[in-house]
């Protein structure tokens, strides 16, 4: 599956986040043009794999041979104790760019997107709403995990602020889409989203 192998080197835990969030969701491994969308009232509902442009994508998809070699828990299921320069060069290159990309579907840029994942909490407002946050395609990201690529991951603001009762709980975001580079402490993100309305995944 897609975010399997993205993520191979990464814990196991991980991994199955990313499966059961994506089967949940219907998720296919192949991007699909914008203006291809799904559409939901005025938003066009769009998958994780919408965000990335189609050359990270085909990198993602074609991860070095060694990834697969990996066995779940050992020593090697970390990335940067597996890497070596000549298979950096080889093979792995372009995959570890396409890992910290901040690449762009430059014709997002101002569209109106429905989108699922969990919530990051950066900032809160009045009785401890949420009111800017980090949008992110697998639970534990950024806080438990490392964080994925940088276009995967919307920074968001919701002037109404999102009573969170848990960060473990998946959420739909509707909204207007910008193709801004946000970085803080936490995280860098290559989208932006001024958040309209947001309701529980189900």
């Amino acid at each position: 599956m897609f975010y399997a192998s993205i993520y191979r080197a990464a814990p196991v835990r991980l991994v199955l986040a990313l499966l059961l969030l994506f089967a949940a969701a219907g998720i296919a491994p192949a991007a699909l043009a914008a203006d291809e969308g799904r559409v939901a009232g005025a938003y066009q509902e769009l998958e994780w794999i919408d965000l990335l442009p189609q050359e990270d994508l085909d990198a993602l998809m074609n991860p070095p041979q060694y990834i697969d070699e990996i066995v779940d828990g050992s020593e090697e299921d970390v990335l940067a104790s597996q890497l070596s320069a000549a298979e950096n060069e080889l093979a792995g290159g372009r995959w570890e760019e396409a890992l910290v990309s901040t690449r762009v579907v430059e014709s997002l840029d101002g569209a109106a997107i429905r989108l699922p994942g969990f919530i990051v909490p950066l900032e809160f407002g009045e009785d401890e709403r949420v009111t800017k946050f980090f949008l992110v395609p697998y639970f534990g990201a950024c806080l438990h995990m490392p964080p994925p690529p940088p276009n995967q991951i919307v920074y968001a603001e919701f002037a109404d602020g999102l009573e969170l009762a848990s960060i473990y709980n998946p959420f739909w975001l509707e909204g207007k889409l910008a193709t801004t580079l946000t970085e803080n402490e936490v995280a860098r993100s290559a989208y932006y989203m001024a958040v309209d309305r947001l309701e529980p995944f189900e």
